[in-house]
């Protein structure tokens, strides 16, 4: 099942946003990832609050980014451009923390939140 098919399907979508359902997409796998990031973390060795709690923040920002990005009935392209926004924001913040860490599991946090705030990123100038 695909994520953009499904979002083409809505009997309000007469064009998809590429770029709006690939963020929507990558928003859902980084909010996967930092969930698993800082469980991971839990269990290392030393000081990993902060980045326990920057990849929870991140995680529940891509969620409902994402959660707001598919919703096709009616727009309120103020509060999904601010979302995204926030998304970009906050993945280069968990990105930045998990980069000062050596542990695998942080480096493909980061590179899954870079990932994610750049396809926002692309996502943002055409919003519908």
């Amino acid at each position: 099942m695909s994520l953009h098919n499904m979002i083409a399907l809505h009997p309000d979508v007469e064009t998809l946003n590429e770029d709006l359902a690939t963020a929507a997409r990558h928003a859902l796998f980084c909010a996967a990832l930092c969930t698993s990031c800082a469980d991971a973390c839990l269990a290392e060795a030393g000081q990993m609050r902060q980045c326990i709690r920057v990849c929870l923040d991140c995680a529940d920002v891509c969620a409902v980014t994402s959660r707001i990005a598919v919703r096709r009935t009616g727009s309120n392209v103020a509060v999904l451009g601010a979302m995204i926004e926030t998304c970009i924001f906050t993945c280069e913040a968990c990105a930045r923390e998990c980069a000062r860490h050596e542990h695998e599991h942080c480096r493909l946090c980061a590179e899954m939140c870079r990932e994610c705030a750049a396809d926002c990123r692309k996502a943002l100038p055409d919003l519908n």
